[in-house]
Parts: C-alpha cells; sequence; structure tokens
C-alpha cells in the first residue's frame, strides 16, 4: 500500500518538529516548505526518519512552485502562524491570503485533507489584529475547500516553545515579574506531543469539514501558570499587578526597541479575553482524539531544571 503523502508548511516551530517525527515514524511521506533551507534545513532534517522526508526551499509569494509542490499530495497541514507583524510578515498575509491560497491549492490538487492551526479564544475579540486575522483566515478556507480541518488550540508547550521558556528566562533573574490584569486570563494548556496526537487521529480518521477546539486537561490562569513554574524553579518571586496604562506604555516601548516584543500591544487586548472552548465546537475530548493528556506542572518538572543554578543536579524524582 502506497503511504500517504504530506506536505507540511511551517514544519521548522515547536509543532512542526514533533509532528515530524510522528509522521515519518508512522510511515508518511513527508514534504516540508521552507523559505530558507540554510537558515531551517539542518533542523528539519534531524527531525524525521532517513528517507521519509523532503525539504524544499519555497517562497510562500511563489505561486508556480507552490502548485508544483502539491502535485501528487494527499494531505496539507498549515502550521505557520505569527504573534508579531513584521514587513510582508503580517496578520493579513501570513493569516488570511496564505490559508487561502493553500486551501485553492489544494482544492485544485483534489488533497483529501487541508489541516489548518488557527487559534483558540478569539471569537469577539474585535480589537485584536491578530484575532481578526486567524478569523478570516478560518473563513476564507470553509468557503474554498470541504476537505478542511481546522485545529484551534490553546497554549501549547514543551521545551522546544517559546512560552513557558522565555518566562523561567525571565523569572530565573527577576525578582519582581508584571501580571496584567491581575493574571486572571484563563488558558487550557496542550502539551505539544497531544497536539500531534490530535492531528495524528485526524490523518488516520480521515476527518474532514470539521472546526475543532484543542484543550488541555485542566483551565489555568496566567496567574497560576506563572506560580506553577515559579515553583518548579524552586525560587520565590512576587508577582506584581501593572495598571493597564502603564501595560500599554511598556508595550509600546517593547515594539520601539525590541526586534521580537517580549509584549505587544495587540497582546495585551489579547490578554484580556480568556483562552477558552466557545461552545460553538466540539473538542478533542468530546471526540477522545487523546489516549492520555498530560498535566503542566509534571511535564514543566521535566525541563526546568535548565533554568536552575544546579541544573540537572536540581531536577526533583517525578
Amino acid at each position: 500500500m502506497k503511504p500517504k503523502e504530506i506536505l507540511v508548511f511551517g514544519g521548522s516551530g515547536q509543532l512542526g518538529r514533533h509532528l515530524l517525527r510522528k509522521l515519518t515514524r508512522l510511515n508518511f511521506k513527508v514534504t516540508v516548505v521552507t523559505r530558507n533551507i540554510h537558515r531551517k534545513g539542518y533542523i528539519l532534517k534531524s527531525q524525521a526518519n532517513a528517507g521519509w522526508l523532503d525539504i524544499v526551499e519555497i517562497s510562500t509569494f511563489d505561486n508556480e512552485r507552490l502548485n508544483k509542490v502539491f502535485e501528487n499530495k494527499d494531505i496539507c497541514i498549515n502550521l505557520i502562524g505569527i504573534l508579531n507583524q513584521k514587513n510582508k510578515n503580517s496578520f493579513e498575509n501570513i493569516h488570511r491570503i496564505l490559508p487561502k491560497k493553500l486551501a485553492e491549492l489544494s482544492k485544485k490538487n483534489n488533497l483529501k485533507q487541508f489541516i489548518h492551526i488557527s487559534a483558540l479564544g478569539i471569537e469577539g475579540v474585535l480589537k485584536s489584529k491578530y484575532a481578526l486575522s486567524k478569523i478570516s483566515g478560518e473563513e476564507e478556507i470553509k468557503k474554498i475547500f470541504k476537505n478542511y480541518i481546522i485545529l484551534k488550540p490553546s497554549l501549547i508547550y514543551s521545551v522546544n516553545d517559546k512560552f513557558t521558556t522565555m518566562l523561567m528566562s525571565m523569572l530565573k533573574f527577576l525578582p519582581v515579574f508584571p501580571i496584567y490584569y491581575n493574571g486572571k486570563t484563563a488558558f487550557y494548556p496542550i502539551h505539544v506531543t497531544d497536539m500531534c496526537e490530535i492531528i495524528e487521529n485526524i490523518i488516520l480518521k480521515e476527518s474532514i469539514c470539521e472546526t475543532i477546539e484543542c484543550i488541555g486537561p485542566e483551565k489555568l490562569t496566567f496567574k497560576k501558570i506563572l506560580e506553577k513554574l515559579i515553583k518548579s524553579l524552586d525560587v520565590k518571586r512576587f508577582l506584581l499587578p501593572l495598571p493597564l496604562f502603564f501595560a500599554k506604555f511598556l508595550a509600546s516601548f517593547f515594539e520601539t526597541i525590541m526586534k521580537n516584543p517580549i509584549l505587544t500591544k495587540d497582546q495585551l487586548v489579547l490578554l484580556n479575553f480568556d483562552n477558552s472552548p466557545s461552545g460553538k465546537y466540539k473538542t478533542n475530548l468530546d471526540l477522545n482524539l487523546n489516549s492520555n493528556l498530560k498535566y503542566f506542572d509534571e511535564e514543566i518538572l521535566k525541563y526546568s531544571y535548565m533554568w536552575k543554578t544546579s541544573g540537572e543536579f536540581s531536577k526533583k524524582k517525578i
């Protein structure tokens, strides 16, 4: 039986790297599209079983070459997303125009599935450019290609993320840590391996025409997440609620001086809304897409020792 041919966009990120390992171990033939093979190639090549991964360098604006790479593929998976806009990498281009283009090419080449990663908790966030662009991308896909699956995950975390790792890097040195909206924003953190399992089961079940909200096993506020990280680091830190006007000033300041700001004005808008299921769609729990979801505090203990002074020797038994 011929293995399924899967086309992946965004394979070098946290979710992409874990997913490549899973898909190739299942003997799927995977082609990853990257904009810079010299910068990303070594990352991608180390993730997959030999002979099951091809890497092609194509600009997402090169329509002719994009069309060619879709030929003879069964599934397209789009993992590309951004939190900050810069030049051509705008929310409009990345979250609406690109998914629309990939959906059109999936339809043109008669793919069996187009799996697209969006975001949880963006409905109703009308003042966020990020949220509006994500919603627009979802709507474009639904209009174009019936064989879609849209996944809307909450916070995805792991040792390879840019969230828990950044927070622990800051908590290691800062005795006082700022929180916004009193840290009440709710999340349902989902481990990257659980997210990969959802995608695996969707492929195996050949699911189509469905939007699924992807959540972890527990609801955690931003303050609770920070408290768990602080506990895992075995340090004492003071969490300081910041007034909104000062938070906005900080966000503007970070956007001005940093290439990749740790907080933007748009993210501050998002933090005023819970990252929770909307109730409009079924969740991974409703559809039994996971066998055994991982818990946040248990998983961060497996890598938080890297931010401790004594490193692995301070690692607690789990």
